[in-house]
Formats: structure tokens, sequence, C-alpha cells
């Protein structure tokens, strides 16, 4: 079928894709895909070094899970593969479940974490709980992010040194950097240095060029032309050239990894959400969450069956793939096709690799998570938000990564109840002349009033956890203004629950019993049908119950004349 313009012939795609594809997409998305090969392959290769994997399991996991990724999923530019925060946090799992580790167990061990991750969203998909991508607030988020920027940059610092630590903990690995820096290799630090002083520079006055792969490309060939193995600087090693074979899970892992498989589970779809979110365009359909959750369980779940490390949607590559002109999932397909062709012809050639290289390449892309403006931008707005972002930062430094994770998630959850605890109350005066109602204040001194009469809005849901305090505030303000009518405005009461029902019946007699008269003002329908199958109903008749607030200061008014 012809479509008139430009769009041209277009051709039927896969489950995850738009339903129809334009050929003039073709070139776009080809030049996005490989734009984004550049950045993600060098990328993918470095976070595996982070989690102590041989470099080829970054290879795969920019591999299988971009491919399922792309033929599922439901967002046209994200870019699914693996992200800083994801391998610090499979370093850490991995670290504790197979200490002493070799290379090849430690494969099978990220590849069964992998897999794990993605049994564990896809059963989230099952009970549709793609809501909990909203659970981690960003004032939260930015500081579990800013404390896993700190955590590999101080992880990789040994490597751009040129110098070996054993690993104990973030203040401990400090101490003991600084006790080797007299072992520093100055070939290795300045091979870093320049690396990244050029990758900062590309991104700074060459933000389209590939910055990552021309730095390792720069330090391979500096590799080979001035020898610089034997100057000391350590490189990568030989590289196993071909398509990954299938991993077999090891069963006796999964007991012992699954809560840090659930919070991998919980970065990782977090993390995809918000990049796809932020990089969609509004005339594509937005991220549908549980199918998110298929999407990328399925892609973790095939990786690690190729042996790859857990996987998800990361903001850099996907910012990359987009403003490169991806328009769909096929763009991730020639992506991965990139790295297919890295695996089967440019394996020794990257053998070569400095691991100083792939240090760098970590670091540049880490120090991005470390946003102390953000956290300013925060404070100035919501004090209570910048002491939640600064706890979970402490909760990532001082506890490690998977601990930070759950510091995070409470912090979130504190925060929700610090609020949902506290609703605004505010008492109302009507602006002269007009029918506006707003609360009181000293910037509106002849706002109308009237006297015996107190105004007082709640805003929000008031339920168990926050009635009591909704009462306190309520009488303080009853105290204060001893009114003889309390008209109590519902219009921005979302909901009422049986316990705050009850207290505010409780509440209604003890107001009787001192002489001042309740009445409710535009309560919404939920809120209507919840008083009205119920005694207060019946104690307020009609002639205390109004439809919107001006009925109600009207009868008061007449009833005053």
């Amino acid at each position: 079928m012809m479509n008139p313009g430009t769009d041209g012939p277009r051709l039927r795609a896969g489950m995850g894709w738009p339903p129809e594809y334009s050929r003039v997409w073709l070139r776009a998305d080809v030049l996005a895909g490989l734009t984004a090969a550049a950045v993600v392959i060098p990328k993918a290769m470095a976070y595996a070094t982070i989690a102590g994997l041989p470099v080829q399991v970054g290879l795969y996991t920019a591999f299988v899970p971009v491919i399922v990724y792309a033929l599922l999923g439901t967002s046209r530019p994200l870019s699914v593969s693996t992200t800083t925060t994801i391998a610090i946090l499979a370093a850490t799992e991995l670290g504790r479940a197979v200490p002493e580790g070799g290379a090849a167990e430690l494969v099978v061990a990220a590849a069964t974490l992998a897999m794990l991750v993605g049994a564990m969203l896809a059963l989230a998909a099952v009970l549709r709980l793609g809501f909990v991508a909203n659970f981690i607030s960003e004032p939260v988020l930015t500081g579990f992010k800013s404390g896993i920027g700190l955590v590999i940059v101080v992880d990789q610092i040994p490597k751009l040194l040129g110098i070996h630590i054993e690993k104990t903990g973030f203040f401990r690995d400090i101490l003991a950097i600084a006790h080797h820096l007299p072992a520093t290799s100055v070939a290795t630090l300045s091979l870093a240095l320049l690396l990244l002083v050029l990758i900062f520079a590309l991104e700074r006055y060459a933000p389209r060029a590939p910055a990552p792969l021309i730095a390792i490309a720069l330090a391979i060939a500096a590799t080979a032309m001035l020898g610089l193995a034997q100057a000391g600087v350590t490189t990568i090693g030989e590289i196993p050239r071909g398509l990954p074979g299938m991993v077999l899970p090891r069963i006796d892992l999964v007991m012992q990894m699954w809560p840090a498989a659930a919070g991998i589970a919980l970065m990782s779809f977090t993390e995809s959400i918000a990049a796809a979110r932020a990089f969609g365009r509004p005339e594509e359909p937005r991220p549908a969450p549980n199918r998110e959750l298929w999407a990328i369980g399925a892609a973790n779940a095939a990786g690690g069956l190729f042996g790859a490390m857990p996987a998800g949607g990361g903001t850099t590559q996907t910012a990359v793939n987009r403003k490169a002109g991806a328009r769909t999932q096929l763009a991730e397909l020639v992506t991965a096709a990139a790295a297919v062709a890295t695996l089967l012809v440019l394996a020794p050639v990257i053998s070569l690799m400095p691991q100083a290289a792939l240090a760098a390449v970590v670091v540049a892309y880490s120090v991005d998570l470390i946003k102390p403006a953000e956290f300013l931008d925060i404070r100035r707005v919501r004090r209570i938000e910048f002491r939640w972002a600064v706890i979970a930062f402490a909760g990532v430094v001082l506890l490690g990564t998977l601990k930070g994770i759950l510091v995070a998630v409470i912090a979130s959850l504190l925060a929700l109840a610090q609020q949902t605890y506290d609703p605004p109350v505010y008492v109302l005066g009507r602006k002269r002349g007009s029918g506006i109602f707003r609360p009181r204040s000293s910037e509106h001194p002849d706002d109308e009033t009237w006297p015996g009469l107190l105004i007082v809005r709640v805003e929000g849901r008031a339920f168990f956890l926050n009635a009591q305090r909704i009462g306190e505030q309520i009488w303080a303000l009853l105290a204060a203004e001893k009114p003889r009518v309390l008209i109590f405005d519902c219009s921005s009461l979302l909901d009422i629950e049986y316990t705050a029902l009850k207290m505010l019946i409780e509440a209604e007699a003890k107001l009787r019993r001192e002489g001042i008269e309740l009445w409710l003002a535009a309560p919404n329908p939920e809120v209507l049908r919840v008083v009205q199958n119920s005694d207060l109903a019946r104690t307020l008749g009609r002639e205390r119950i109004f439809m919107n607030r001006a009925s109600a200061v009207e009868r008061y008014e007449k009833l005053k004349s």
C-alpha cells in the first residue's frame, strides 16, 4: 500500500515493532545502529571488566539481549545492553557468590544471575507489577546513581594507575590505593589521562563523534606501534573468537543470588523505563510497563543462556541511538550485528586493548552519574527530598551497592509516607468581587472572610495513616479561629477511607457538643458515596451537605442576615 508523501511503501514488522515499517526509515535506522554500536560495544566490554568478567561477555551482552528486546520491546529508541549501575551491582554479587572463582566460573555465575533477573522480570510481568518503576523517586534515584558513580570511579582507579589492590570496601579501598601510589605505572597513568582528556574533549566539542570507539582504537594502535605492553601497560589478552555457546545455569547459586537478582531486576527495569520515556517522541506510543517487563525479562533470560551478563536499557546509548536518527527497533538489530562482526573478525585486534583504556571509558561515563548540581536543585526546591537523596547516596557508599538499593527503595517509601502523612490543610477566603476561593495569606490581605465561619480544605487522600494528623491540624485551626460553622471543603479530597471517616464522625459529635456545626462542601462522587453510606449523612442531612463552596457560603450569609 502506498502512502502519499515521503513515507513510501510500508512493510510489516515484528511483534514489538510499529504495525507498519516505512522503507524510508531504513537508512536512518542503519546509520543510527552503527553509530550506537560505536558507543555500546566499547562500553559493554568495559562494563564486563567492572564485574570482573572477560570482555567477550560484554560483547555477548551487546548481542543477544539486544536482539530479543528489539523483537519484543515497545520502546523504539531504547538501546538495551548493560549499564554502569547493573555492572557494579553484578560485580558486588559475583564477588560475594563466587569470591575465588576463575573466569569460567564467573561467566557461569553471571549467566545464572542474568537468567534469574530475567525470571524475576517475567514473574513481575505476570503479576502486572509495571508500576514498581515508580517506587524510586527521582531525588532518591539521583542519590543512588551518584553513589554508584563514585563507587565505580574508585573501583577503576587501580586500573588507571596500573596497580593492584585487594578490594575490601569503599573507604578501605581508598586507603589501599593511597598506600600503593608509589607503585604507579607511569606509562599506564599517562595513557589513561590522555584517553580521559580525549573522551571529555570529544564529548564537549564533537558530541556526535563515537568517543569511546575513538579512544579505544587509539589505545590499541598505541599498544601495537609503541610496544606499551613491554612498558608495563596491561592488555586484555586473548579473546575467544566466534559466537557464544550455550551456558547452563548453576542451580546451587539460585537460592544464594535471588535477593541480588531482585535488586538488579528493579534497577534494570527502572533505568530502562526512564530512558524509554525520556527519549520517546510525542507521536510514538508510550512504553507499556508490563510489556516492557516481558521484553527486558526475556532479553536477560536469553542473554544469560548464551553467556551474557544482566542487561537493561541505558540512558547514554539510548541518547546516542535517538540523536543518530533511530526510527525503530531495527537500529538495535544493526547494533547487534556490529557486535557479532566484532566477535567474528576483530577479536585478535581487541586482545591488544589496554585495561587502562577500558577503565578510562568506564570512568568517563560513570562521572556523569555524579551530579552535585542536581543535589543543589533538589535542595533549592524541597529540602526534605534533598535529605532522601543524601540518604540514598550514603547508603550506596557506606553499605554497598546491593544494600544501597534497599536503602533507596526504603527512602522512597518513607518519602511517600511522609508526604501522605502530612497532607496540606488550608484555610480559605474568597477573592473580593469573584467566585474564586483560595488559601488565605499575607499576599491577599483583603480576601473576603466571614465572622464565625471557617472554611478548611484538605488536599489528597484521608486514610488511616494521616487521619490523626489532619485532625490535629484542623483542631488547632478551630482553637485559633473559634468559629460557629466549619465548612469542610472536600473539592481536593480524592478519597476518604473508613478510619478517616470514623474520625470525622467522632469529630462532628464533638463539634456539636461545643456548639460548632460541621458542613461538607463539594465532595466528589466517591467521597459523597462513602459519606451517604455512613451515619454521617443521616446526622448532617441534606441541609449540611453542599455541592459547591459558593452555595455553602451563600447559605451561611442568609443565616447571618
